[in-house]
């Protein structure tokens, strides 16, 4: 071999190696105020979990009347009876987050319904998780879009965007189906159009998710009881969510229920997935 045929061979394999380097700090990296939290295989399990535990757990559905909301600082919106300021059950997700939406599904009901009932003051904190397209550009127009919209409409909408969640990869949360979901909701106000053409609320999605790095945020879901982490186990079942409310002050916790049997193997699922992750 020549060498120049060897040096030619020499750059094709360095090409090779930067092009592998830079596709794994693409899949891998997410990054919250700058430091590097998840994996590309932490992501695959996330969804693996997700998808299995749409299938192993009924929804956690609540229909009854919504405790009122109020606007609180950096977009977050508290949802509280008058006069509930404790337990606080915060809640930092990204509605481009597999997990977020899965958590949502289990125990989403209950976290309704124990703040309808006064038992805790919920505080949802949306930020801004991802940094790389297409789930970084779906992240800030959604988050957008929820800082945008009247907050008395709020819930609904979190909840809408949850179930209309594009799949990894793909584009979505357009602005014209995020102005759709409000407007199916009742919100036709040309303001808040504009707010999501314009960008117009981005401001506080940076500030959101700069304010949960200095939290101490380093994964979504993140659910924090009283300033605490709440453990995975809790997010797995609206009896241990329940529990976890009553033991922080909300309440007198009930007496669990029987277990089904598609419920156990959920359970089982999501701990063999949890596992994994943490054990890479």
């Amino acid at each position: 071999m020549s060498e120049h045929e060897n040096e030619r061979r020499l750059l094709t394999e360095h090409q090779a190696r930067a092009a592998a380097r830079e596709r794994r700090k693409r899949l891998l990296q997410v990054v919250l105020g700058g430091v590097a939290v998840t994996s590309v295989l932490v992501a695959g399990i996330v969804v693996a979990f997700s998808r299995s535990g749409g299938q192993g757990f009924a929804e956690d559905t609540y229909d009854g009347p919504l405790a009122p909301t109020t606007r609180e600082q950096y977009g977050a919106v508290a949802m509280a009876r008058p006069g509930v300021t404790t337990p606080v059950l915060d809640l930092y997700e990204d509605f481009q987050c597999p997990m977020c939406r899965t958590v949502e599904t289990r125990v989403g009901g209950t976290i309704k319904r124990l703040a309808a009932e006064g038992r805790v003051k919920v505080v949802y904190r949306p930020f801004q998780l991802f940094q790389q397209d297409p789930l970084m550009s779906n992240s800030r127009r959604a988050a957008n879009a929820a800082a945008c919209l009247p907050v008395d409409r709020w819930v609904r909408y979190h909840d809408r965007l949850f179930a209309e969640q594009p799949a990894e990869g793909d584009v979505g949360f357009t602005t014209e189906n995020l102005i759709k979901y409000a407007a199916e909701l009742g919100v036709t106000d040309p303001a808040f159009a504009a707010c999501v053409h314009d960008a117009q609320r981005i401001d506080l999605v940076e500030k959101a998710s700069a304010q949960a790095g200095r939290s101490g945020v380093d994964s979504t879901p993140y659910l924090a009881l009283n300033g605490r982490k709440v453990d995975d186990d809790v997010l797995r079942s609206p009896d241990e969510l329940t529990k976890a409310v009553a033991q922080a002050g909300g309440g007198p916790a009930p007496a669990p229920g029987p277990r089904s049997r598609d419920t156990a193997a959920g359970d089982a699922a999501a701990e063999t997935a949890r596992t994994a992750s943490w054990t890479r």
